[in-house]
């Protein structure tokens, strides 16, 4: 097959996919001697003067309506999410410090945290748990989502836009700005105890294990005494 043909093959596979897809789900459908990630760039450089453009997001391949035409393909009537500012403090302080917990939130904001406010996050796809903080109660970590990258159009957390833009448009008012470490977006997967779907430990069952243990520990020196 010509290098023609497989890009034809890379643009349908993302044309009809209902979800963005990877260079390595590209290359599963394609023989071991072809370079997917070569026929991307060539067919992103392709697209870049038109209406429609191959774009990269969270390591995943998609294509999106060009920057500069978006304004032709906005309904008259627009329903945008609405977000109370409790929400869009908590998405912005989860975003940049991610992963962070309910706590770490309250610290930064100065108030507590209603659980609805994560609730809405998550319903609305732009927060997940991270898993669990190695600390006294195993506190739940938050992170965002791929389908934050892509709703605000960043390839990574990198690309967040900086303090200053966040406070030009009155998003963090009221948040501590000097908490606010930007920083901190890497994983820090030596604090990360991970959440399995569908699975909680069970702390009781851990709270008798360390109790038998004790006892355990208990008979042997009461019988060491004996002797």
């Amino acid at each position: 097959m010509a290098l023609h043909e497989y890009l034809r093959t890379v643009e349908a596979l993302l044309f009809a996919s209902a979800a963005p897809l990877s260079e390595h789900d590209l290359q599963s459908r394609l023989p071991e001697d072809v370079d997917a990630g070569a026929l991307l760039q060539e067919l992103q450089a392709h697209y870049a003067p038109r209406g429609v453009n191959l774009v990269e997001v969270g390591g995943k391949w998609l294509f999106r309506t060009a920057p500069d035409l978006a304004f032709l393909l906005r309904k008259e009537v627009e329903e945008p999410r609405k977000l109370s500012r409790a929400a869009v403090e908590t998405l912005a302080i989860i975003a940049y410090q991610q992963p962070v917990t309910r706590a770490e939130i309250e610290d930064i904001r100065g108030v507590s945290l209603s659980k609805g406010t994560v609730d809405v996050l998550m319903e609305a796809g732009w927060v997940r748990p991270r898993g669990r903080r190695k600390v006294p109660g195993r506190p739940l970590m938050y992170g965002t989502t791929e389908d934050f990258l892509v709703h605000f159009g960043l390839e990574t957390v990198k690309d967040l836009p900086g303090i200053e833009e966040l406070r030009a448009a009155g998003l963090l008012d009221h948040v501590n700005l000097g908490v606010l470490d930007l920083q901190s977006t890497e994983d820090d997967t030596e604090d990360e105890e991970p959440v399995f779907p569908g699975f909680e430990p069970e702390d009781d069952a851990e709270t008798g294990d360390e109790d038998q243990d004790a006892d355990s520990a208990e008979d042997q020196t009461s019988g060491e005494t004996g002797h």
